[in-house]
């Protein structure tokens, strides 16, 4: 009947964000703890209790006794030539999902003639784009459910010293062209195609120490000179701001919610506020140890800051603690956990690369 057409049809609708945040709380983490992280900027921009929801403890929580996320940490040994890296991971204990195990990965790069590709993590799939120190526009994915390697589209163009960034779900690769046809480009993670990307208003050097995404922006740390250069995705556009002077390249940067944050020696860990262009100190971490050869990135919603520690003889130790954030309208406040965990060592000519965050 007309009647009963009618209450399958009601009952086929999909729920309404609001009918779904509407319920019990307990119930709408458990099934967004099982979402894709990839997918939570899309969720926090639906509305603004989707945002608390997605960013909330709780979710962070489950997500770990779920074993959701893990950590790749990558060193270069520095007396070979080239460098040659050596991977480890750091994710919850199948038996304790409270504790960290740290293991070596065996992470074989299948491309011989480049040991240093830019590296961006999406879900859990790390990306390798060719192309530092030898011409390249090569393209390999590694899964780390399965720990096998795949080749990916190449790049429309043969690239050297250029920056990559993650911007939305598309990898944008900037500069490094030499013949200038095509000054940067995106990959697109769900159609698997690159496709050209705004051409930069002015040529400019992209070789830098550290890529980051912010604001829709492929943002620079430059080698040369203290400032971060940054291209705009959406229209090409180029504009830079100043960072520190001190040898801020030997520590960490990272973006947590669209917030920059670097580690600096001196004044420890600082974030760069975009709408005042100025930096600004973490309130509140008085007593995080003053280190360098800082790693840091978000792991179950919270700041990891890795470090080395020289033992004695051949060995340095891997440090790691975890600093929750809070932001409110006087700034960012940070708290640490009560004690570091010693990950373990690794030999002393190792040199801290990159630390990526890869999850379910």
């Amino acid at each position: 009947s007309n009647a009963d057409e009618s209450h399958r049809e009601k009952s086929t609708k999909p729920m309404s964000p609001s009918r779904f945040s509407s319920l019990p709380k307990d119930i709408v983490w458990q099934v967004l703890a099982r979402v894709p992280k990839r997918s939570y900027p899309l969720l926090a921009c639906a509305s603004k209790n989707f945002r608390l929801l997605v960013r909330s403890p709780e979710i962070h929580k489950i997500r770990s006794l779920l074993r959701k996320d893990s950590l790749y940490i990558c060193f270069m040994d520095k007396t070979n030539r080239p460098q040659t890296p050596h991977w480890f991971t750091l994710r919850r204990a199948e038996n304790n999902p409270l504790e960290n195990e740290y293991v070596s990965v065996d992470l074989a790069f299948p491309d011989h003639d480049e040991s240093n590709a830019s590296i961006i993590a999406y879900g859990p799939e790390i990306f390798f784009i060719c192309g530092a120190h030898v011409h390249s526009s090569n393209l390999w994915v590694f899964d780390s459910r399965s720990g096998q390697f795949r080749r990916g589209p190449s790049m429309n163009v043969t690239r050297m010293y250029k920056s990559v960034g993650l911007v939305g779900s598309k990898i944008y690769v900037v500069g490094g062209n030499m013949a200038g046809d095509i000054q940067a480009e995106s990959f697109d993670l769900k159609t698997e195609a690159w496709e050209p990307a705004p051409s930069l208003e002015e040529e400019m050097t992209w070789l830098s120490a550290a890529t980051v995404s912010l604001d829709r922006k492929v943002c620079a740390l430059m080698l040369v000179g203290a400032c971060a250069v940054c291209y705009d995705t959406r229209d090409g556009s180029c504009t830079e701001f100043k960072i520190k002077i001190e040898e801020w390249w030997k520590t960490g940067a990272c973006v947590i919610d669209n917030v920059l944050y670097v580690y600096y020696g001196r004044p420890g860990l600082m974030w760069y506020d975009t709408k005042m262009r100025v930096w600004r100190v973490v309130t509140g971490l008085g007593d995080l140890k003053k280190v360098r050869s800082v790693g840091m990135v978000e792991y179950y919603g919270k700041l990891a800051v890795l470090w080395k520690e020289h033992s004695g003889g051949a060995t340095k130790e891997i440090w790691c603690r975890m600093i929750s954030l809070e932001r409110s309208e006087d700034g960012i406040s940070g708290t640490a956990e009560e004690s570091s965990q010693l990950l373990g060592s690794v030999p002393r000519c190792f040199r801290l690369h990159r630390v990526l965050s890869v999850s379910d």
